[in-house]
Formats: structure tokens, sequence, C-alpha cells
């Protein structure tokens, strides 16, 4: 028999985050096709704007519907719906690769439920924290404040291994304070939209749902609780 190690690819992405990759892309290829003439038409080319309209997160519906107290279907998608449509080919590309990259280092970890519920509940508290804090008519679009909260994810994972390893925790929060750096950096200088609000939310949600959804993680804060009522 041979002996000889046998050289294995790295670790593959897990299936469920490629699917949700494969989407998130799938649905900007139709969208830049259509905006080129490529595919649909010439009416294909309001592709893109007409699904803005109908699916982007609107501060202005949101508040129409704490203000009335209805929430129709159509418009309670918009929590979720908005991740799946981005403004330019590049925005959704950059988009896919951060939860490509960041779903496939979380989900080694949390298994597929716990990722995914990772994602779209950082997704849901992105848009509601945009529609509190930032209000108006600009419309949140795109995949990031769900990329962020798989960021809040893996900073959980870097906060406890610094733990076990009696490091400065703080430590772990330097890549969200990077890219959040660097977002407010352009905002301030180019006046641009404030959707880093719904990444600060998003971010803030995965990290904080980690302590419930990584394995193990409920059981530790029974225990916890435990110890202080004892």
């Amino acid at each position: 028999m041979n002996n000889q190690p046998h050289n294995r690819p790295i670790n593959p992405v897990p299936p469920y985050i490629m699917a949700l990759f494969l989407v998130l892309i799938g649905i900007e290829a139709v969208l830049s096709l259509a905006d080129r003439g490529i595919i649909g038409g010439p009416l294909a080319v309001g592709w893109r704007m007409s699904l803005l309209e109908k699916y982007a997160f609107s501060p202005r519906v949101f508040w129409w519907m704490i203000e009335n107290r209805v929430f129709p279907a159509e418009h309670m998608i918009r929590f979720v719906s908005y991740a799946f449509i981005h403004g330019t080919f590049t925005h959704a590309l950059f988009g896919g690769v951060f939860v490509l990259a960041l779903g496939k280092m979380v989900g080694e970890r949390f298994g597929a439920l716990a990722t995914i519920s990772v994602f779209f509940m950082a997704t849901v508290i992105g848009a509601i924290t945009y529609g509190v804090f930032v209000g108006g008519e600009q419309l949140l679009f795109g995949a990031y404040p769900g990329a962020y909260g798989l960021i809040g994810g893996f900073t959980y994972l870097l906060w406890l291994r610094m733990g076990e390893m009696g490091e400065a925790q703080i430590r772990a929060f330097s890549l969200i304070g990077m890219l959040l750096g660097v977002q407010l950096l352009f905002a301030v200088l180019f006046s641009g939209p404030k959707d880093w609000v719904a990444d600060i939310g998003g971010f803030a949600a995965g990290f904080l749902m980690s302590f419930v959804v990584s394995p193990g993680g409920w059981a530790k804060i029974l225990n916890k609780l435990r110890q202080r009522s004892d």
C-alpha cells in the first residue's frame, strides 16, 4: 500500500455558503446583463431600479408601518430581500466575497443552521438600525449588513481564542475597527450614503448572537447564570 500522505486542497467552502454566494452573484449577473441590453430587450434596462423600488429596504416604508401598525408581507420581505440586490456588479462582487470568506470561517465552527441564522438576523437588525438612526428616503440594499454579521461571528471566535490564550481580547475587534474606519473616512470625504450604520447593526447582531448559537454557547450562558444565582 502507498503510505504517502495525500495532498488535499484547502477545506472547501460549506455548500450552504456557496449557495448563498451563487444566489447573490446570480441575481447580479442577470441585472448586469439586462443593464447592458444583452438580455430582456429594451425594457430590461429598468429591471434593477424596479427591483430596488420593490425589494430594497425603505426607511419611509418602515416608519409608515410602525405609525400605522400595519405590516403587509410585501413590505416585511424588504427586511431580508434588500440583501440580494446591489447597485453595481462591483458592489455585489465585494459583498459576495465577504460572505464567501467569512461564511467559510464561521461556518466551519458554527455549523449550517447557526451560520445562516447569523447572516439573516444581522440582515434584519441592520435594516432596523438603518431605519431608526438614518431614516429619510435613501434606500438600503446589498449583502453587507449580513456579511458584517458574519464578521461579528468571526470576531467572537477570535475573542474566545484570545481569552483562552490570556491575550487582550480587545484585539479581536481590530478587523471591524479597520473596516468601519475606512467606511467612515469615505463617508466624510465623499458625503456618501450612511449604510455603514446598518453594517454596525449587523456586526453587533452577529457578535451578540454568537454567544447563543455557537456550539456550546447557550450552555455557557446558562452555567454563568447558575453560578451567579448560587
